[in-house]
């Protein structure tokens, strides 16, 4: 499998994949992602160079989007100053599942994250989401707080408040990397 950048032709693919990942996550009895998410905003991030997409041949197995910007309002003055890569809208298809590749997708996102100077590895995830939460910590992240207040609305509730990290460094994640070298942060 590789990692390449997504395209602006992936929109359907990831547009989908969150389609597929609000139904399963539904099941399971978790609001995350009902929304659906505006296509505008997803171009941009793809134009911005920040979405990933895993490939299997011909196949997408995944996606991960990295940004050297975390979202507003979550982290204080003093962890933003420290070089950081966060995480955003990582998802596996379900013809994949169980494969672990989320959790080698985190690892390709550490190391690319060492390779870019950061010190850490961060993500918020949904605050009411358990088990994507226990996945996180799993997968080696230590939980930081969570922000409830200050949401995107009228500074309502927040609903992606979890916030967790971990060091970034060295990995084998085991992919072929088809991405650009990481800027420098």
């Amino acid at each position: 499998m590789k990692i390449t950048p997504a395209a602006p032709a992936d929109l359907p693919q990831l547009l989908s994949f969150r389609t597929e990942a609000a139904s399963w996550i539904s099941k399971l009895g978790s609001d995350q992602w009902s929304r659906p998410y505006p296509a505008d905003r997803l171009l941009a991030t793809i134009e911005a160079g920040t979405v990933f997409m895993l490939r299997d041949g011909s196949r997408t197995a995944g996606t991960i989007t990295l940004t050297p910007e975390a979202e507003d309002g979550l982290w204080s003055a003093e962890e933003l100053g420290e070089p950081s890569i966060f995480v955003n809208k990582l998802t596996v298809s379900r013809e994949y599942a169980g494969q672990d590749l989320g959790g080698r997708l985190l690892d390709w996102a550490g190391d690319r994250a060492y390779r870019s100077g950061a010190k850490w590895l961060r993500l918020d995830a949904w605050t009411t989401n358990e088990a994507l939460q226990r996945y996180y910590l799993q997968q080696g992240f230590e939980y930081v707080r969570t922000v409830r207040e200050g949401g995107a609305v009228n500074g309502g509730p927040r609903v992606s408040g979890w916030l967790a990290q971990r060091p970034a460094r060295p990995a084998d994640h085991r992919f072929a990397d088809e991405t650009h070298s990481p800027r420098p942060l």
